[in-house]
């Protein structure tokens, strides 16, 4: 059936943020006596650190050390790696074109909302979205269907009304978790093999755009 809300990933799915997020990480984990190669975090980018910090490196995330580990990474994450983040071709394009189609526009990111702001700023999401829905919001990130759920709230839709877009493995089973279809982006660094359960890949929000037509975005419920 056509589709009436559209719930977008952010971090590699609007904005070229991925290798910067897996880098603060690094430097975290490196700040607090833990040595994570770069190959090792940069796979779990797209989860939230409550998932991310005890897969890298065995902690708790919720251990006096994971939450110092955290609160670090954000730290150099906003000063050191946020300014020099572009958003992806057709990014503001993408979200514009379908808000003019009437979809209704969300976004379900496991980043913290100090972060997810400016990172919708530099995507040019501005006046787009009808729905924030990030890590500060559910107890549980992605590969769980906890902010895709609370983002499908937000918009009011029913499962089957919405689709999600996104870069990762995880959005593609937190989505599917949620009962919600996902179109995968490959921008963001993973393969078809890595997005498989997507209904449609794209290299971008470009490409979608270029394809729109031709998309299961091409109609919308009314």
């Amino acid at each position: 059936m056509p589709y009436r809300g559209v719930i977008f990933d952010v971090d590699g799915t609007l904005v070229d943020s991925n290798d910067h997020h897996a880098q603060a990480w690094v430097e975290a984990f490196e700040r607090n006596g833990h040595s994570v190669p770069f190959e090792r975090v940069r796979p779990l980018v797209g989860m939230g650190g409550d998932k991310l910090i005890p897969a890298a490196c065995g902690l708790a995330a919720d251990s006096a050390e994971g939450e110092a580990i955290s609160a670090e990474r954000g730290e150099i994450f906003r000063t050191r790696f946020l300014p020099r983040i572009e958003a992806f071709a057709g990014a503001r394009q993408l979200l514009a074109a379908l808000k003019e189609r009437g979809f209704r526009l969300g976004v379900a990111s496991s980043a913290q909302e100090n972060e997810l702001a400016p990172l919708l700023r530099i995507a040019g999401a501005r006046g787009l979205i009808e729905k924030k829905a990030s890590g500060d919001d559910v107890e549980s990130s992605k590969p769980d269907p906890d902010i895709v759920s609370a983002a499908l709230r937000g918009l009011r839709c029913a499962p089957e009304e919405a689709v999600m877009v996104g870069d990762t493995p995880y959005d593609v089973e937190a989505a599917a978790r949620a009962g919600v279809a996902c179109i995968g982006f490959r921008c963001g660094g993973w393969d078809d093999e890595h997005l498989a359960g997507a209904v449609a890949l794209y290299s971008g929000p470009w490409g979608l755009l270029r394809h729109l037509d031709e998309s299961p975005l091409r109609a919308t419920a009314g």
